[in-house]
């Protein structure tokens, strides 16, 4: 069940990290681009140890 989780977190912390640095771009704010950025970073990786725990049956 929590390789579901670890995913959906992952997903919903892509798009949003997305639309900070879309924002961000617009209004030329530095800072909001970096938050998004480390907010895709931060999805991205949730999605590998959703898929991790997938594979090795929710063990981590």
């Amino acid at each position: 069940m929590g390789e579901f989780i670890d995913k959906a977190k992952g997903t919903a912390d892509e798009v949003i990290g997305k639309a900070k640095v879309a924002i961000g771009e617009k209004t030329h704010d530095a800072e909001l681009v970096a938050k998004g950025l480390a907010q895709e970073a931060k999805g991205h990786a949730e999605k590998i140890i959703g898929s991790a725990k997938g594979v090795l049956g929710d063990k981590l």
